[in-house]
């Protein structure tokens, strides 16, 4: 009995040798020949997968993905991407590898990371200091690229984009909150949230009084960080992080600076955002608390997954 869990990537061929991911799914084998998925039994020949038309590979590192094609007939029998019900994957990661080096040692940071997020999931990073969970969402974002290993962000390679090409993906796709709001302290408020509409060339001025609207702050519009408090000045960073209408948000310990009363006052922010506009919400935090406001919670420890917990 092999005691490893497979990731399985169901994928559809497209024109110019590209794929588009389907689905997927993390498994444990029920022996040394058999897969079972949601879509039946796999079995496993010379390394090869094959049922009904749909064939994939793994690799002799079995924490590696099997990827599977299905057949036309097989996809519009199924009805494929939907069948099942199976909402869309919006972030898929595989095997994602990072370390740092600490003058002549090497410390690694992330250990063959798989992940797979649904369209408009509230997914809660948590785990202890220093378990990876930052290099993580950093990685996710495109802010930091990985040593090894992929991530897909709606169908799109993003590290295999250019440098010209991520930073504009990131500008449209990706919003990001950071703990320490990093607020350019020379504009009002209004100004920075206008800031990712500037760099995609255009005058973001009513979309940025929107979404200081949308946080509650509309009436602050006109104050310098310096006169905001620590509750104000992370809501000017939310209403940045979504002034472009991202299809995913990422948010670093957007409480961890705050007192109780504004940490859940953000926290709803972000759940509400996410549940009223179907945007894909990743968030780390420290607060189990919290976290169980969302539709999963992973715990990470030493650059690795631990624990799945789903809501009730």
């Amino acid at each position: 009995m092999r005691s490893h869990h497979i990731l399985v990537v169901l994928v559809e061929d497209l024109p110019m040798g590209t794929r588009r991911r389907l689905a997927s799914w993390t498994l444990l084998p029920q022996d040394d020949s058999k897969v079972v998925t949601p879509y039946g039994r796999i079995h496993e020949s010379s390394g090869e997968f094959y049922r009904q038309g749909v064939v994939g590979m793994i690799s002799s590192n079995p924490s590696r993905p099997a990827i599977f094609s299905p057949a036309p007939e097989l996809a519009r029998r199924l009805g494929l991407p939907h069948a099942h019900g199976m909402r869309d994957v919006m972030i898929e990661t595989v095997d994602l590898h990072r370390s740092y080096r600490v003058g002549n040692k090497s410390i690694e940071v992330l250990r063959g990371i798989d992940l797979c997020v649904h369209r408009g999931e509230r997914l809660f990073l948590c785990g202890p200091s220093g378990a990876g969970k930052t290099t993580l969402l950093y990685t996710l974002a495109g802010l930091e690229r990985p040593e090894r290993g992929s991530v897909h962000i709606a169908g799109a390679d993003l590290y295999a984009l250019d440098r010209r090409e991520q930073a504009r993906f990131r500008n449209t796709l990706i919003g990001y909150v950071f703990q320490n709001y990093h607020l350019l302290p020379e504009l009002t408020a209004l100004e920075n949230v206008a800031v990712p509409g500037a760099i995609a060339g255009r005058d973001a001025t009513a979309a940025a009084m929107h979404a200081l609207q949308r946080v509650g702050l509309a009436d602050r519009a006109d104050h310098l960080p310096a006169e905001l408090s620590g509750g104000e000045q992370q809501r000017v960073a939310i209403a940045r992080a979504i002034v472009n209408e991202p299809k995913v948000l990422f948010a670093d310990e957007p409480t961890g600076n705050l007192d109780s009363k504004n940490s859940a006052e953000i926290m709803q922010i972000l759940l509400d955002l996410a549940t009223e506009h179907g945007v894909t919400l990743v968030v780390v935090t420290h607060d189990h608390h919290l976290a169980k406001a969302g539709d999963r919670t992973l715990v990470i420890r030493d650059g690795s997954i631990h624990t799945h917990f789903h809501a009730p």
